[in-house]
């Protein structure tokens, strides 16, 4: 493999403008076609296989026109301090509001509170139930604005009126805090390279492909039920390692100038070297990413998928196109160890010949193996405590900032009618087997309320067929409590004894329930999905280290620096420990994606790390260095460049922290503190800490195996053949000449 990207890099540099050509051709059809391809709305979200999914689906079938995911608004009013919502005045207001709220066109019913007996005990709050065609991703900003400007216009009459609901769901904005991310990537670079060419290198081909990727997802994205969550993830994902493979080659470049080679061949050896170590990394970002497909939720494979082709083209953009831009740069991209003249003046570093701070943070890890790797790992365990009190969930409106409309919403129908007003359950009644449809409605009913915890069953409501009803059933815990969870489990339970008595199947759906139901797939597709990603790099880092016990240790890492966030995320965002310091305004359960999000992002960023920083490490031990000296070599030339890729990564994931979007937030804290631990606790010393301790060990690989596996010469062996063929060559046509 080394040679084939050895001689790749060399055309690329070569026909630069061809190969430049090429990608600013793909990126202008990218984007031509993002422009004229027609807007998409969210993608159409499905839990194949779980109960809540089958009563949505019955309801479909069983309730034409209901919409039963269509969305949702909940418009509640308070009285003023000494009136109720019955007075005359106050009535006139709602009844005006409630008629304003059904001219929507995407608009299929409204309650009205007087009607409905939706006014709470003492009479001062009330409201209003809105249901929509669709859902609250695809509704229409004319329909929320019709929503917004009616609880405007009730306001004016001095009631209280706040809106609740997914109907205002809002696409999140994360647009500055990329921009901080790439402004802080900016400054790294520079910073690595001392060269604002150099460090504008990976900046720009980070951008090209990034936009090559999301354009192509926004054009396909009608097409192909893409939601707007999928550009996001991609855009996310291809930044981080489209900055980390065009920095990785870029520095080799750099290095290999350093040893005297001319531009042409430093930039076929970088991409012969690091770019190896750049397509194996790339691999294990596109397993991690693609295997969220074992999770069976076609909004997730949708979002795996597109993401890992965007590191694809990441890839392809570090093979050529930064070697047609060092091309272009020329003399202006300096030999490692010296600065631009702006910068520094070309001049050579001072301390040029000073062991730098890589080789001396190894050197002191080799002296002190075990005392490393002990507080290494006993750290991490610390900081991994709190992950063996995980509660699963999905925020809802109650964990939204007490700033926002939904949460005021949420909290005043909690004070006028519990916290389980918030969370309705929606049991479903499918009678079409029952010889007394009504009769084991009624069974239901009974069944359910002498069931623990709950407050409120509304009668049972047929269809037109008279087969199949429905129940809402009030909970009187909040919706993301486990209370709520247990009574969810306790009704469907005793669906089953329901079925046997009268034959009438009952199913449990609503919001909350999908939640439950969401979460628990999540949970159970964790070890799989954490088994098949890291069974898979753990077979693709044999070839590539040629060792049993490195890709061994680099899993084992992964998983002690992915608990550790976990455990984090847990203290901050479960157990509200430095919440004021992050802007965490409530405390409570996990997202039920995080882990499982966190697996696969993390994962393929830290392998990226092992990958390059070891890859020099066995480079170094292949070409006859001891083990301790290799590692120390390795780190010598990939140290600088790990801690730069990962600040670069902590700082875009932190610029997350600051949104005012719970998930969003916590997304951001969980894989800023994962890189964090991964790169600065494991890779940079648990993983020299073990090699040094194992030694020759550590390279060990069974000889049936040996010959088994492909050579894909990550260490650049045959180039070395191709220098000693070249050196030959060079001899006989001397001697020809004497």
């Amino acid at each position: 493999m080394a040679t084939f990207l050895y001689k790749l890099g060399r055309l690329a540099f070569r026909r630069r403008h061809f190969v430049a050509l090429i990608w600013v051709a793909l990126l202008t059809l990218a984007g031509v076609g993002a422009a004229s391809a027609p807007t998409a709305g969210s993608s159409s979200f499905s839990i194949p296989g779980t109960e809540a999914q089958k009563a949505f689906d019955l309801l479909e079938q069983r309730f034409p026109g209901m919409s039963a995911d269509g969305a949702t608004a909940r418009v509640v009013f308070k009285a003023p301090s000494g009136e109720k919502m019955a007075d005359k005045a106050n009535k006139a207001a709602v009844k005006k509001t409630v008629k304003a709220l059904g001219d929507g066109s995407e608009v299929t019913s409204v309650t009205d509170p007087f009607k409905a007996n939706a006014v709470s005990k003492d009479g001062s709050v009330a409201y209003a139930s809105v249901k929509y065609k669709v859902s609250g991703m695809e509704l229409q900003d004319s329909s929320k604005d019709a929503l917004k400007e009616a609880a405007q216009d009730a306001r004016a009459s001095g009631l209280t009126v706040e809106v609740g609901g997914d109907a205002l769901t809002a696409t999140p904005e994360t647009g500055s805090s990329e921009v901080i991310g790439i402004a802080i990537a900016a400054v790294v670079l520079v910073i690595t390279f001392g060269s604002l060419i150099a460090a504008g290198l990976p900046l720009l081909t980070a951008l090209i492909g990034v936009g090559i990727g999301v354009s192509t997802i926004t054009a396909l994205a009608n097409a192909l039920d893409l939601g707007t969550t999928t550009s996001t993830l991609a855009m996310m994902i291809g930044l981080a390692v489209g900055i980390d493979y065009a920095l990785f080659i870029v520095s080799r470049y750099r290095a290999e100038l350093a040893e005297g080679r001319e531009r042409e061949e430093a930039a076929g050896r970088a991409v012969g070297t690091a770019g190896s170590a750049v397509v194996f990394a790339g691999l294990t970002v596109v397993i991690a990413l693609v295997g969220l497909s074992v999770v069976n939720i076609p909004m997730l494979t949708k979002m795996g998928v597109a993401a890992a082709g965007t590191v694809a083209i990441a890839v392809l953009i570090a093979l050529t196109m930064i070697p047609a831009l060092l091309g272009y740069a020329g003399r202006k991209v300096q030999p490692a160890g010296q600065k631009s003249k702006l910068l520094g003046g070309g001049r050579a570093a001072k301390n040029a010949g000073k062991p730098n701070m890589g080789t001396r943070w190894a050197s002191f890890v080799v002296r002190r193996p075990l005392a490393v790797l002990l507080l290494g790992v006993v750290g991490l365990g610390a900081a991994a405590l709190p992950a063996s009190s995980l509660e699963l969930g999905l925020p809802d409106d109650g964990s939204q900032p007490v700033s926002t409309t939904q949460r005021r919403a949420y909290d005043l129908l909690s004070d006028g009618f519990g916290p389980g007003f918030n969370g309705p359950l929606m049991v479903v009644v499918d009678a079409k087997a029952s010889d007394d449809p009504k009769g084991a409605a009624t069974e239901v009913s009974d069944k359910i309320k002498d069931l623990k915890g709950v407050v409120t069953v509304t009668p049972a409501a047929f269809n037109k067929a008279g087969d199949t009803a429905t129940i809402t059933v009030i909970p009187d815990s909040k919706p993301s409590s486990v209370k709520t969870e247990d009574l969810v489990h306790g009704i469907r339970d005793a669906g089953g004894g329901i079925k046997t008595d009268t034959d009438a199947t009952v199913l449990v759906t609503g919001t909350t329930a999908m939640n439950i139901d969401f979460s628990q797939k999540l949970n159970d597709a964790l070890v799989p999905y954490l088994a098949l990603v890291v069974g898979l790099a753990f077979l693709l880092l044999i070839v590539v280290f040629r060792s049993i016990l490195v890709p061994l240790k680099a899993a084992l890492g992964f998983l002690l620096s992915v608990m550790a966030a976990l455990g984090a995320v847990v203290a901050v965002f479960q157990w509200g420990w430095l919440s004021g310091l992050f802007g965490v305004e409530e405390t409570g359960p996990i997202m039920s994606m995080m882990p499982i999000f966190m697996v696969g992002v993390v994962f393929g960023l830290a392998m990226d790390y092992e990958v390059f920083l070891v890859t020099r490490m066995r480079e170094a031990y292949v070409h006859g260095e001891k083990p301790s000296q290799a590692i120390v070599t390795g780190f010598k030339h990939g140290a600088r460049v790990v801690t730069a890729a990962a600040v670069i990564m902590i700082a875009v994931f932190s610029g997350f922290i600051g949104s005012s979007e719970s998930m969003i937030k916590m997304i951001g804290f969980g894989l800023a503190i994962a890189v964090f631990f991964d790169a600065f606790l494991v890779r940079m010393a648990i993983v020299p800490a073990v090699l040094a301790l194992l030694g020759k060990k550590a390279w060990w690989l069974p000889k049936w195996l040996d010959r088994a596996l492909p050579n894909v010469d990550v260490e650049g062996e045959g180039l070395r053949a191709l220098d000693a063929k070249r050196k030959d060559e060079d001899d006989d046509r001397e001697l020809a000449r004497v």
